[in-house]
C-alpha cells in the first residue's frame, strides 16, 4: 500500500489556510487602524466580514477533505489538517462576531458622546 501524496487531499491544506486566514484578518485590521492616521477603528469593522468568510470557507472545505478522506478510507490523508481548518473556522467566525459587536459599540459610544 502506497503512502497518500500531499496533493491527494488538497481541500484538507486549503481549509487550513483558510482558517489561518479567518484568525489573522480582523486583529490585522485592527493593527492597521492603530498604525495608520488615515484608517479610523470603526473601518477596521470591514474585517469581521472577510473573517467570517473565510471562517465560512474555512469550515466548507474541512467538511469536504473530511468527506473525501472518508470515501476513501482514510487513503487521502488530511484528516489533521481538516480538522485544524474547522476548529480555526470556528474561532473566526467567534472574533468576526465579537469583532463586529465590538467595534458596533465603539461607534454608538463615539456617536452619541
Amino acid at each position: 500500500m502506497a503512502a497518500p501524496t500531499q496533493s491527494s487531499n488538497p481541500a484538507a491544506a486549503a481549509a487550513l489556510v483558510a482558517g489561518l486566514a479567518a484568525v489573522a484578518v480582523l486583529p490585522a485590521a485592527v493593527a492597521v487602524a492603530q498604525v495608520s492616521s488615515r484608517v479610523k477603528l470603526t473601518q477596521a469593522a470591514v474585517g469581521a466580514p472577510v473573517a467570517a468568510l473565510f471562517g465560512v470557507g474555512a469550515l466548507l472545505l474541512a467538511r469536504r477533505a473530511l468527506r473525501r478522506s472518508e470515501r476513501t478510507l482514510g487513503r487521502a490523508g488530511g484528516e489533521g489538517a481538516a480538522r485544524a481548518g474547522r476548529v480555526l473556522g470556528v474561532i473566526g467566525l467567534c472574533l468576526a462576531a465579537s469583532g463586529a459587536i465590538a467595534v458596533g459599540f465603539y461607534a454608538l459610544l463615539v456617536h452619541y458622546q
